[in-house]
């Protein structure tokens, strides 16, 4: 039993990090599409977003596509996105002047992939 509880306590003190992770769209400016090109330096492979750092402009930008299934349904693979290759993404720059870009299209490995 008390096992039981403490693993529900767990659970439920995990949610509020987890849900803080996932952003909303709104974070975006959707007014005014962006293009970036870089080199990729990070690859996170993950749900709920997949978010890749690149090089570009003397800095280091995340972009965040769309989650696992999504992503890989419209055809891009962990080969196409790998550490040193080249990457040019179409998106939207956060409201808030972060360096992160949410992205509708991106060009890796010479095919070009739309996330929506």
């Amino acid at each position: 039993m008390l096992r039981t509880a403490l693993a529900c306590l767990a659970i439920v003190m995990a949610v509020p990090g987890a849900a803080h992770a996932h952003h909303g769209w709104g974070a975006y400016d959707a007014a005014k599409a962006t293009s970036l090109d870089g080199v990729i330096d990070t690859v996170r492979w993950r749900n709920p977003h997949i978010e890749i750092d690149i090089k570009s402009a003397g800095k280091i930008w995340t972009v965040v596509l769309g989650p696992v299934p999504r992503v890989a349904a419209r055809g891009l693979t962990t080969d196409d996105v790998k550490p040193g290759k080249p990457l040019r993404v179409v998106g939207y720059l956060r409201k808030d002047g972060t360096p992160e870009i949410r992205a509708e299209r991106i060009v890796a490995s010479g095919k070009t992939v739309e996330m929506r």
